[in-house]
């Protein structure tokens, strides 16, 4: 098999495996949100309480199924995903902070996942997860 082939079919595969990674990770990060905010939790703390939640589960299912990573866990590891992921809640935290006065609370929570996510993603595959020795 085309080596290209196989690099674009195997990336594809990991967009789709992170994708459902995501939506496992964003209903526990929806359902942790809207609790806490139904209990007047600040949005805020909220959003940090929720994404910590969502983050879990993210490194277990994005390390095994979505990268296939074979290698041990290690510090080094964990604290890259820990380091994309304060990343990826700044950017979140960001968006939901600008857009909270501007827009209803679920639109703005949808904007601040999408932001998140996409650091997530990129850093995810570039930086926490990558194969290493190529």
């Amino acid at each position: 098999m085309n080596e290209n082939l196989h690099t674009f079919r195997k990336e594809k595969q990991a967009v789709w495996r992170f994708a459902v990674v995501g939506v496992g990770n964003t209903a526990i990060d929806f359902v942790v949100f809207f609790v806490l905010a139904a209990l007047s939790v600040p949005a805020a703390a909220a959003q940090m309480a929720s994404y910590g939640a969502g983050m879990a589960n993210s490194y277990i299912w994005n390390r095994r199924w979505t990268f296939e990573v074979k290698r041990k866990a290690n510090i080094g590891e964990f604290l890259r995903f820990l380091a994309v992921n304060g990343l990826s809640l700044g950017a979140s935290l960001a968006v939901l902070l600008a857009a909270e006065r501007l827009a209803p609370l679920w639109l703005t929570k949808m904007a601040a996942t999408m932001a998140g996510m996409a650091v997530n993603f990129v850093g995810s595959r570039v930086w926490v997860f990558a194969e290493t020795g190529k």
